[in-house]
């Protein structure tokens, strides 16, 4: 499978996880990561999070969530993603995991420090900070599986 269907699978699975199993014909799957979805959402409050995030109420966001269960989420989230990637010929790209495991950790710590980051005195809350850690996570996991491809490709040759 190609690039287009990886990038298929990756953008339907951000867009709802468990839909890029789905293309990727792996139903038991899709299934399993869309109950988890629905149960972490709910169990969450999530939904009761985003609309406040996108007026700039990061305070009401934060009120509006059980930080116990929206932990889960980022490496649920991210997994989900990962496993439709992989699916799609994704396993056949070396290190491919480490942008997707790096932004799912930058994920979870974004949600830890929710309560603190502000942009112009304005609290950026639960659904922005996450967001935001994630993307500069997966930056970072791009780095590092550059770094590490340098590193054996060096060690490979010197043998």
């Amino acid at each position: 499978m190609g690039i287009e269907k990886r990038a298929e699978v990756l953008f339907w699975s951000i867009a709802f996880p468990g839909f890029g199993q789905f293309l990727n014909k792996k139903y038991v799957k899709g299934f399993f990561f869309i109950i988890l979805e629905f149960t972490i959402n709910v169990q969450a409050r999530l939904n009761f999070a985003i609309i406040p995030s996108f007026y700039g109420k990061g305070e009401l966001a934060n009120a509006s969530v059980d930080y116990q269960w929206i932990m889960f989420y980022p490496c649920v989230y991210i997994f989900s993603m990962y496993d439709a990637y992989r699916d799609a010929g994704g396993k056949a790209i070396r290190y491919a995991f480490i942008p997707f495991v790096t932004s799912a950790y930058f994920g979870t710590v974004g949600i830890i420090f929710s309560q603190s980051i502000t942009i112009s005195n304005h609290l950026i809350g639960v659904i922005w900070s996450p967001i935001l850690f994630h993307l500069s996570g997966y930056v970072v996991g791009l780095f590092i599986r550059k770094l590490i491809m340098i590193i054996f490709r060096k060690q490979v040759h010197s043998q």
